[in-house]
């Protein structure tokens, strides 16, 4: 069943396209920003090895790792403050309200596929690559998201990020305040021919110490 935001942004889209009016798809596009428009970090997940994994083990085998990093990304997005949009094959899309937060989360569930992998079986083991941009979209309930921010996100995470790491555009990592003591390392990546500055977080050092929720403190034993 369609839900009702998916039922009328469709019917929306349906108008845009059936109108020759200037004026009126203007009318068109002002009302789905007004409606659907918000400002957030978008977040993309990708797994790895699915190509190698699924011809080796099989396509049950993979699904069952899918299944894992599901059950391991949604409470750690939901730490972060951050909004469950979906799961779509092996990839996993959400939002955040900063980049910030985008990226402590990605950092912490990277973190967490490293602990588990050292006790999980090779064949078993959850690889993932991380992509992360900011800017206004356009969110269909909890259903799906658009625009050019998820577009990137989805580039980066699904197509230039390797294994192990976390890419993110400079527009994004710019609204990070220089005290979240975040390391980088400058990168040029290629996004539909267009070449744009990105950055690969540097978090491997921090494998002892990952991120907090927000309001959680470190427990420490004296």
């Amino acid at each position: 069943m369609t839900s009702r935001p998916s039922k009328k942004f469709q019917e929306l889209l349906l108008n845009f396209t059936q109108t020759e009016e200037v004026q009126k798809r203007h009318e068109i596009e002002a009302a789905l920003w007004e409606e659907y428009g918000a400002e957030y970090a978008v977040f993309v997940l990708d797994m790895s090895g699915f190509s190698l994994l699924t011809r080796k083990y099989g396509i049950v085998h993979y699904l069952s790792m899918v299944r894992r990093m599901q059950r391991t990304t949604e409470p750690i997005v939901k730490s972060f403050g951050g909004l469950m949009i979906k799961y779509e094959a092996d990839n996993c899309f959400a939002l955040f309200p900063d980049p910030l937060a985008a990226v402590n989360a990605a950092i912490a569930m990277q973190h967490a596929f490293g602990a588990s992998n050292l006790l999980t079986a090779e064949d078993s083991e959850i690889q993932i690559a991380c992509g992360i941009d900011y800017g206004k979209i356009l969110i269909v309930g909890h259903e799906d998201c658009f625009g050019d921010a998820v577009n990137r996100a989805s580039k980066m995470g699904e197509d230039l990020a390797n294994s192990g790491e976390i890419l993110i555009t400079r527009e994004a990592m710019q609204m990070i305040p220089a005290e979240a003591g975040i390391r980088v390392r400058e990168l040029n990546v290629s996004i539909s021919g267009v070449s744009i500055p990105a950055y690969k977080i540097e978090y491997r050092g921090d494998a002892q110490t990952p991120p907090l929720p927000p309001g959680e403190k470190r427990t420490t034993t004296p």
